[in-house]
C-alpha cells in the first residue's frame, strides 16, 4: 500500500508528463502553422522576410509522393492558340506571315513589309492582328525586336533559316510545311489572311475580298474573272475562312503533293484546281484581281486602288531587295503627290527592274540538278 508521499509523487509525475506533451504538441503545432503559412505565402507570390524565417523552429516533414506537382507547361498547340486569340479580329481572323533567318535580317525583306503596313493607308492598325510565324531561333529572335506577335515553329531535322532556292528540296519542304500548316489554323477554328513577306500592303485588303467565298488567292496573271479557274493563282497571298469546306480542301491540297511529287504547292494547286472533288465539297474558289492585288509578274496599274504588291517572278534575295525599295519609294512619292494629280495622272511602278524570270538562271541550279536533288530525298 502506498504512503501519502508516494501518491503525491505520482501524481506530480503525471501532471509533469502532461506539460511536457502539452508544449511538444504547441510546439508541433506551432510549426506546422508556420510552415502552412509559409508555403501559401510562396503559392500567392508573398515572400516572408528572411529575418522572421532566420527565427522560425525547424521542422522537417515527409511529402507523400501523392502531394500535387506544379502544372505542367503549356503544349506548343496550346502557346500557340495564345498567340493567334492575342491577334485575332473580333471574327477570329488573323494575319499570317512566315519568317527564317534569311529574310530576318536587319534591312533585310521582314523591315520593309512592316514599313509598308507602316505608311500605307488604314494598315498601320492591322498590324495587331499580324502574327510572325518564326522557322528557325534567329527569326524569332528578331521577331521579339521588331513585332508583338511572334510564334516560333520548328522542324525537326529541316533547316529551313537560309535562303531557299527555288524548287531546291528545302524550297519544297517549306512551302509544303506551310501548307499543313494553315490546315491547322483552319482546324483551330480562325479564319486567316496567308501573305508572303515579299508582299507589300499600301491599303486594307478587306473591302476587296469577296463575302461569299471560302478560298481566295491573288494571281499572276488575272483574267478578269474571279470565277475562272484558268487564271494563274499565287499562294503568296490569299484569304481563307475556317469551314468544313476549307478545311477538307486544305487536307487535299496537302495530300496531293503525292499525287505530284517534285511540285511545289502553287503547281499542285493548279492541278487539283480543276478535280471535281472541289465542286463535290462545294467549295467556293476566287481569284483576286490584280488591280488591287498586284504583283511584278503584273502590276497594277493605278496607285490609287491598289493594295498589295507582291515580289513574285522574282528570284534570289538580293533582287528582291533592290525592287522592293524601289516600290515603297514609289509609294512614298505618289502620297506626297497634290490630291488633282493622283487623280489625273497617276504614276506607275518603276520595276521589276533587277526581278524578272530570266533572272532564275543566276540563282537557281539547273533544272536537272533540282530534279536529280528531290528523286535523291
Amino acid at each position: 500500500m502506498l504512503s501519502s508521499c508516494d501518491c503525491a509523487t505520482a501524481a506530480n509525475s503525471v501532471l509533469f508528463l502532461r506539460r511536457i506533451g502539452t508544449v511538444a504538441l504547441l510546439f508541433i503545432l506551432a510549426s506546422l502553422s508556420w510552415f502552412v503559412l509559409y508555403k501559401a505565402g510562396e503559392t500567392i507570390g508573398f515572400k516572408i522576410p528572411d529575418s522572421l524565417t532566420s527565427h522560425a523552429p525547424r521542422v522537417f516533414f515527409f511529402i507523400p509522393p501523392t502531394a500535387p506537382f506544379p502544372p505542367p507547361s503549356d503544349t506548343q498547340e496550346n502557346k500557340f492558340e495564345k498567340v493567334l486569340k492575342d491577334a485575332a479580329m473580333e471574327d477570329k481572323t488573323v494575319i499570317l506571315t512566315t519568317l527564317n533567318e534569311a529574310w530576318a535580317a536587319p534591312s533585310s525583306v521582314i523591315d520593309l513589309f512592316l514599313e509598308s503596313f507602316r505608311i500605307g493607308n488604314h494598315t498601320r492598325e492591322l498590324l495587331n492582328h499580324l502574327v510572325i510565324i518564326a522557322l528557325d531561333e534567329k527569326a524569332f529572335s528578331r521577331c521579339l525586336v521588331v513585332h508583338t506577335h511572334c510564334y516560333a515553329l520548328v522542324s525537326e531535322g529541316v533547316d529551313f533559316s537560309k535562303e531557299a532556292y527555288f524548287m531546291t528540296h528545302d524550297y519544297l519542304k517549306m512551302m509544303w510545311t506551310r501548307i499543313n500548316f494553315l490546315k491547322g489554323v483552319l482546324e483551330m477554328g480562325y479564319n486567316f489572311v496567308f501573305t508572303d513577306a515579299d508582299v507589300m500592303w499600301f491599303r486594307d485588303p478587306f473591302p476587296h475580298f469577296y463575302k461569299d467565298a471560302d478560298f481566295q488567292i491573288a494571281c499572276d496573271h488575272f483574267l478578269g474573272n474571279p470565277e475562272d479557274v484558268e487564271n494563274r493563282p499565287n499562294g503568296g497571298f490569299l484569304f481563307v475562312r475556317s469551314n468544313n469546306r476549307s478545311i477538307e480542301f486544305y487536307k487535299f491540297w496537302y495530300t496531293s503533293r503525292e499525287t505530284y511529287p517534285n511540285l511545289h504547292d502553287q503547281d499542285v494547286l493548279n492541278n487539283i484546281k480543276y478535280d471535281s472533288f472541289i465542286i463535290d465539297i462545294d467549295l467556293k474558289m476566287r481569284f483576286l484581281d490584280t488591280t488591287y492585288f498586284g504583283g511584278f509578274c503584273e502590276p497594277s496599274k493605278d496607285l490609287n486602288v491598289v493594295c498589295t504588291m507582291h515580289a513574285n517572278c522574282c528570284f534570289g534575295l538580293e533582287s528582291k531587295l533592290h525592287d522592293l525599295r524601289v516600290v515603297l519609294q514609289d509609294w512614298k512619292n505618289f502620297l506626297s503627290l497634290p490630291p488633282m494629280l493622283k487623280r489625273s495622272l497617276p504614276p506607275s511602278w518603276r520595276v521589276p527592274q533587277n526581278c524578272s524570270l530570266d533572272s532564275l538562271h543566276l540563282y537557281a541550279p539547273p533544272l536537272e540538278n533540282v530534279i536529280q536533288e528531290n528523286v535523291e530525298q
